[in-house]
Parts: structure tokens; sequence; C-alpha cells
């Protein structure tokens, strides 16, 4: 039996996790109408991204854009960027960057300049334009980090869950919480580099006087799951 293809319903929760601006806003009639033409989702996961498109269709502009920056980009547990997941900060994660980068170059799919492979939305358009089979089994791999980051985004009560859901759905794996290590405090996820004991003045530019501080991101624990 053939599988049910998804191409364009992948590409509309693409759009839905992209940063809530005016020209998403425009397409988001079209995009509802998408998905519920394709039917790849079941019933009570197309009404659930329905309150999300209208909630981004009908919320203030700078709110939403608020809580986007918030929820995605202040926080690793609701990350989009999937190897902070899997390998945080490690020095592994830049291998791992450029496996997937050309793994979506042999696909005939080019980064645009400052775009980074791990993004989510940039992956589902890449997943979009494989064969079901495929596709599906793609998903799969990653349902590991998806349940991770699904269970933050309902531990914030967020309609956002529901877009993480459907991947899930479309991997043939089911959504079901886990356990998510509670983010570390923004202010104190930097920190200033510890004083080597007994280091002379030595070498300085300016012996004596104020010295220029550098920060440097503290390690964070790579999330336990098999890489991508």
């Amino acid at each position: 039996m053939a599988q049910k293809t998804a191409s364009i319903t992948l590409r509309v929760l693409a759009r839905l996790l992209s940063y809530p601006n005016a020209a998403l806003k425009i397409d988001l009639a079209d995009m509802q109408n998408a998905l519920h033409a394709e039917r790849a989702l079941d019933k009570d996961r197309l009404q659930e991204l329905d309150t999300l498109i209208a909630y981004l269709a009908n919320g203030d502009a700078l709110q939403l854009e608020s809580e986007f920056v918030e929820l995605f980009d202040r926080g690793h547990s609701t990350s989009l960027h999937l190897f902070e997941h899997v390998h945080g900060d490690s020095r592994d994660r830049g291998p791992a960057m450029i496996d997937l980068t050309k793994t979506f170059e042999a696909a005939g799919l080019f980064l645009a300049p400052g775009e980074l492979p791990d993004f989510l939305p940039v992956v589902l358009e890449f997943v979009s334009t494989q064969p079901p089979k495929e596709a599906k089994a793609f998903l799969a791999e990653m349902a590991h980090i998806f349940n991770a980051i699904f269970s933050a985004l309902q531990q914030r009560q967020t309609a956002y869950a529901s877009v993480i859901g459907a991947l899930l759905e479309l991997s043939g794996e089911k959504a079901q919480a886990v356990k998510v290590p509670a983010d570390e405090p923004l202010d104190s996820a930097w920190e200033e580099p510890e004083v080597f004991g007994g280091c002379s003045v030595k070498g300085q530019d300016k012996p004596g006087q104020p010295q220029p501080i550098h920060f440097v991101r503290a390690n964070a624990a790579a999330t336990a799951g098999a890489p991508l």
C-alpha cells in the first residue's frame, strides 16, 4: 500500500515555525486550506493547528513576535536548532552540521547565507522533497528530539506544541511527555572564565590597568539521544 504524501503539510508546518512576520500572516489562510486539502494529518490534529493559525492571524503583531522570540530563542529546551538537543555546545556539533549540509546539497537543496542546516524549518523543507517512505523514516530518526521539544512546549501551554505533535504523527510515532530539564536562567548562561591563580601581569599591554573581560558560553550538557 502506497504511503500518503505529506510534502505540502511539511512545508506548511515549516512556515508555522518561522518568525511571525507580516508575510506569514498574509499566507495563513492559504496554508490552512492546504493542510485540509492534503489530509495528511488526522482531524483532531488539524483542529489544533486551526487554533494556532487563528491565533497567529488575529493576534497583535508585536506581541506575536515577542512571544516567538521568548519561546524559541531564549531557552535550550524549546530551541528549533535540532543539534542543540543532541550535541549542545560540544565540538561534535560542527561536523554534524557539515554532514547535514552535504545531505541537503546532494538532494539539490542549498542554504541561503546565514541559514543553519539544523534549524527545524530548514530540515522540514528538505524532508518535504523526499519520497513518502524516506520522509517518514527521516522524521522517525528525529522523534526523540521532537518529543523533548513537544513536552517543553506543552509545559509552556503554547499552541505551537500542535506543530511538533503533527511532526510526531507524520513520523509514525506517538507524542508523549518526557522529562524536560529546566532551562538555565539567561543571566547565568554566560559567565566570566575563571582567573588563573598566581598569573603574573607580564605580557599585558598595560600592567596594573583594567584589562578587557572576555565572556564565554558555559558548557551545556547535551541532551541524551542518538545523533540524526
